[in-house]
């Protein structure tokens, strides 16, 4: 695990039942938003498990894509699961990139910045890779506002643990997750023709057992939590999200609104042509 992460991250299986079946659902409408042309070299900023950079080689047939990630194990499981030959994954540091400078056509990162400790510096990475007349996009969970799925557990959680309502708080403050942190990013970076947006999918699950599950996997600040609570004060934490996940109903299917902020920014300088090769870590 690269340092300049603060997601708790170590087991990809568990992190895509986590995170990466809704990053699989987000992709689609973030890259309608991003509306990058095809025929480039493309980064994928914190690419988890890989489920934006699969969605970018369906849609984009022409254009190579670049995964880097802070998580040697989410490295590996993509390696293992994703072998079109157009795609590399490699482990690296948003903060000290391990490519040259105007390396890119595009650079997408997607739930990323949140857990960069240094937004500033990550953001000044992603356009420093960016060659002249780039897009450089982003989107991060609107947390406090938009995140019900997750907001469920918190709440719960930080009426019953002084220790979950500190997590809450720091979960609801993260940066470039409240209206217009993004933008503001993008306009300190010298990014043009920025547009931000906000993007709804809804997060779908069978039954409180594939709701509360990911908290037991220990993927991310959440289930990082879980994971340190005895015996006891786990049967009462689950018992109390049972009860929040039922709301008046039988066990069974439930549909959360989950949306993200998104913005879209432009690099100053002409558009160059595509670089195609395979320059690496």
């Amino acid at each position: 695990m690269i340092s300049s992460s603060t997601f708790p991250a170590s087991d990809g299986d568990a992190y895509e039942q986590q995170m990466g079946r809704w990053s699989r659902r987000l992709a689609q409408p973030f890259l309608d938003f991003a509306d990058i042309d095809d025929g480039g070299r493309i980064l994928d900023l914190g690419c988890g498990t890989g489920s934006l950079t699969r969605a970018l080689a369906a849609r984009l047939a022409g254009s190579r894509i670049v995964g880097l990630d802070a998580s040697d194990a989410y490295i590996d499981h993509a390696r293992r699961h994703i072998s079109d030959p157009r795609i590399a994954f490699y482990p690296g540091d948003a903060c000290a990139m391990p490519f040259p400078d105007t390396s890119f056509d595009h650079v997408l990162s997607m739930l990323v910045l949140p857990f960069v400790p240094d937004t500033a510096a990550a953001v000044a990475e992603m356009r420093r890779v960016a060659g002249p007349g780039a897009v450089v996009a982003a989107a991060s969970w609107d947390a406090r506002g938009g995140y019900v799925a997750q907001r469920l557990f918190l709440d719960t959680a930080a009426m019953l643990d002084t220790r979950a309502d500190a997590l809450r708080a720091r979960n609801f403050t993260r940066p470039t997750m409240r209206l217009g942190e993004l933008a503001a990013a993008w306009r300190d970076a010298g990014f043009l023709t920025i547009r931000e947006a906000s993007l709804t999918i809804r997060m779908e699950y069978a039954d409180f057992d594939d709701y509360w599950g990911p908290f037991m996997g220990r993927q991310g600040p959440a289930a990082a939590y879980v994971a340190g609570l005895d015996t006891a004060t786990l049967a009462q934490l689950r018992e109390h999200v049972r009860r929040a996940y039922l709301d008046g109903e039988p066990d069974g299917p439930r549909s959360y609104a989950a949306t993200a902020w998104a913005v879209r920014g432009v690099v100053p300088g002409a558009p160059r042509r595509s670089r195609m090769a395979e320059g690496a870590a």
